[in-house]
């Protein structure tokens, strides 16, 4: 596997992530952990963190993509 398909691959798995924090958000879905209630902030900043490192991922691979042309 080149290094090109690890990113596509990892950009994916990013964007996939930051779809379920946003159904989280939307549907006000509680997350426990043992004894604690994740806080709703906590996805929200999931998520930026997530689509911020998805996009930069499928611009990575398209610049990729480009100087192989």
């Amino acid at each position: 596997m080149n290094g090109k398909v690890y990113i596509l691959i990892s950009a994916a798995i990013f964007a996939f992530m930051a779809v379920l924090h946003l159904i989280r958000l939307v549907n006000h879905w509680s997350v426990n952990v043992g004894a604690i209630t994740v806080p709703f902030w906590g996805s929200w900043l999931a998520l930026v963190i997530a689509v911020a490192l998805s996009i930069w991922a499928f611009r990575l691979v398209a610049e990729l993509s480009g100087s192989h042309q």
